[in-house]
């Protein structure tokens, strides 16, 4: 778990990813069209690939990827990501966090 939460502080937005998932490909490409410059990892192609997808699975991460953390925090996957942007909370919380300026 400490592992995550060092990796999930690297940048503003960091993105726990697999390189195969359809779901994580649109949330990585829906923050670069945001301007935002997250650190992606993808586990499926890292060597602790495996225990941080358990780690995520811990804090609730269902399904584990795409898990998304923001300002350090976990926000959640896909479905909390997209609620976010419609209730329109998304791009402040992107700001507060400092990962976009406009």
């Amino acid at each position: 778990m400490d592992k995550v939460t060092r990796m999930a502080s690297e940048r503003p937005v960091v993105i726990f990813s697999k390189s195969f998932c359809g779901l994580s490909h649109t949330i990585k490409t829906f923050f670069s069209e945001f301007g935002v410059n997250s650190a992606v990892h993808e586990l499926d192609e890292i060597a602790m690939g495996k225990e941080i997808e358990q780690a995520l699975s811990r804090l609730g991460s269902n399904p584990t990827v795409p898990a998304v953390f923001i300002g350090g925090e976990f926000v959640g996957g896909y479905n909390e990501i997209t609620t976010l942007h419609l209730r329109q909370e998304l791009i402040p919380m992107l700001r507060r966090a400092r990962a976009i300026w406009v």
